[in-house]
């Protein structure tokens, strides 16, 4: 399966040292080969890079590794396909626009049988679960908010925690999701996470001879959360989603969470 990254901060921050290590994957470290993306996110609008080739060696990944791209919300996918042709088109993070916003998805899983059917609003450009699901989330929350201003994170967390266990039901569905104001992450199966504040430590990445002082990259008021499939770094307090877990971040900060229920716990109550 994929593996993922996420960061959200306080400020805008660069991802260059913890995207060093996930691109380590797509290919050198891991077996993750079948395409990798990148997403800048601050506000309403957002920076997506998309390759269809391998993280580890590609020239744009190569160049998004030495030269900072600040942004309070980062979003980063390495492929191994299950669903879907390794083409440009079924690379994550996918990206649309609703209410006012672009919204970033990605995903680590396998969804099976999962094509419910679409009303038009978003529709899939390749031919990944991932996209079809990504899609069907939007539509959802379309339906459910209506068509008014983009929901703030106390509105709109709820709404995913009622709508996560109808895909979950299909298959592992660990997601990262992004409006630009705050980061929304599932985990089904394998996700973890961490928060950088001061006083900063030495870090030291697990699949590259990389260690970094992050208190001289940052200022003490500083915030960042970190989220991957796997831990990137030793020296850091990682910790592991429960499954069925939601966390929103904003600013740095883990300020929502809750157990999602599986539609077979629905059932049986």
């Amino acid at each position: 399966m994929c593996q993922l990254l996420a960061l959200n901060s306080n400020v805008p921050t660069s991802a260059t040292f913890s995207f060093t290590g996930l691109s380590a994957r797509g290919g050198d470290t891991d077996h993750h080969v079948d395409g990798w993306g990148m997403a800048f996110h601050d506000g309403e609008a957002a920076r997506v890079f998309l390759d269809a080739g391998r993280a580890c060696d590609a020239p744009l990944a190569a160049f998004l590794r030495q030269h900072p791209v600040r942004a309070r919300t980062v979003l980063a996918h390495v492929r191994k396909a299950t669903q879907g042709a390794v083409a440009l088109a079924n690379c994550h993070p996918f990206q649309r626009e609703w209410a006012g916003r672009t919204w970033l998805f990605c995903h680590n899983g396998d969804l099976k049988g999962f094509r419910p059917a679409l009303d038009g609003s978003h529709l899939p450009l390749g031919q990944t679960d991932s996209e079809h699901a990504f899609c069907w989330l939007l539509q959802q929350l379309r339906r459910h908010f209506g068509s008014g201003p983009a929901p703030h994170w106390r509105q709109l967390a709820p709404a995913l925690a009622a709508l996560l266990p109808q895909i979950a039901a299909h298959g592992p569905f660990n997601m990262l999701l992004s409006d630009g104001h705050a980061l929304y992450a599932h985990a089904s199966t394998k996700l973890a996470w961490l928060l950088r504040e001061h006083p900063f430590p030495r870090a030291r990445l697990i699949d590259c001879d990389l260690e970094v002082d992050l208190a001289s990259a940052n200022a003490p008021g500083d915030r960042t959360v970190v989220v991957a499939t796997q831990p990137l770094t030793r020296g850091e307090p990682w910790s592991s989603f429960e499954a069925g877990e939601l966390r929103v971040f904003a600013d740095g900060r883990s300020v929502w969470q809750q157990a999602t229920v599986p539609l077979e716990a629905v059932a049986a109550a």
